[in-house]
């Protein structure tokens, strides 16, 4: 049995958002360790990850809502939960855009929901919980740090401004063993959202549509493999014990950044396709130039480090969709 095994067997782990893009690969990566997970489960999501690999018939179910105050504190208590992963939240910017007051319910409420139902819990350990490389918003000094001010300004930004800064208040004012996390672009089998670059370009080099840029092709980002996303959550869980993590947060990406018509073209490039040339509009308003992390505290903390190189997880990402969708 593996160290991480040994860590996660039999352990108690509440996960929200668990049949989403991360969440589906956590939660299976969580069960395959040997955890006893209990996923939080609002809407039917028949195509994800978690339901589709079979995994749902090897954990406990909650359904309900993130900001239903008694399920979470039932839960918690019934379950007799060790570990939280908070990952629930509306994440797509443009759905945000149209519908911010949803948005701020489940992704800010939501997050002060889960934390006072983890203080009030006598039994929760480690609770670690989702904000995002969105929440720094535009910045002068790049990549970002973890104590570079949070300066989100649209809406999905910032709900991860206040969802961050309502995980660290816990850890400050409750000392509750709070922990958050600040991912790069994630991407990966499991994201059925097309407008997001890497699915939709992939849907539309296996359709034999037209690829589509909908920003002009410049502004720069990081990325992170899904796989190795999953990889940071369960380290930062794990290293609670060692003192280092309480109340901190922690940057996650490949630290190799990319402008979107690179990415673009990268994801072209693990596909096989020949002779494929991006249709770049330049149509995407209130994107920022450039936006990327540095992901130097994790390694030097947590002594942790991407594992798959970006060819090697495109590659892997275009092997799922092919599959998914034939």
């Amino acid at each position: 049995m593996s160290e991480r095994d040994r860590f996660w067997s039999d352990r108690p782990v509440f996960v929200t958002g668990c049949t989403g893009l991360l969440g589906s690969w956590l939660t299976a990566a969580l069960i395959d360790a040997g955890a006893r997970v209990v996923g939080l489960i609002r809407d039917e999501v028949p195509f994800s990850e978690l339901l589709r690999a079979g995994y749902a018939d090897r954990m406990s179910v909650v359904r309900g809502d993130v900001t239903d105050f008694a399920l979470l504190e039932r839960s918690l208590n019934e379950y007799e939960i060790d570990t939280v992963f908070h990952l629930a939240a509306q994440t797509i910017v443009t759905t945000a855009n149209r519908a911010p007051l949803s948005t701020f319910e489940t992704n800010v409420r939501g997050t002060w929901m889960i934390l006072e139902a983890v203080r009030q819990s006598s039994r929760v350990t480690r609770a670690v919980v989702a904000s995002s490389d969105k929440a720094y918003g535009d910045q002068e000094a790049l990549p970002c740090s973890e104590d570079a001010p949070l300066l989100g300004r649209f809406p999905y930004d910032v709900s991860k401004v206040c969802a961050d800064a309502v995980a660290r208040s816990f850890a400050a004012t409750f000392g509750l063993p709070v922990a958050v996390t600040r991912c790069a672009n994630l991407f990966g089998g499991g994201d059925l959202n097309w407008s997001r670059i890497v699915p939709g370009t992939i849907h539309s080099l296996l359709r034999s549509e037209p690829v589509v840029v909908r920003s002009d092709g410049s502004p720069v980002r990081d990325y992170l493999y899904v796989k190795d996303g999953v990889d940071a959550y369960m380290t930062v869980a794990e290293k609670f014990d060692s003192g280092a993590v309480g109340g901190e947060a922690f940057n996650f990406g490949l630290d190799s950044p990319l402008s979107v018509l690179d990415m673009v073209n990268a994801v072209i490039a693990a596909s096989g396709a020949k002779g494929v040339v991006p249709e770049v509009r330049g149509e995407a308003a209130n994107e920022i130039d450039a936006q990327y992390l540095s992901s130097r505290k994790a390694r030097d903390l947590l002594q942790w480090a991407p594992r798959f190189g970006l060819e090697e997880s495109l590659v892997e990402t275009v092997e799922w969709y092919r599959n998914f969708l034939q």
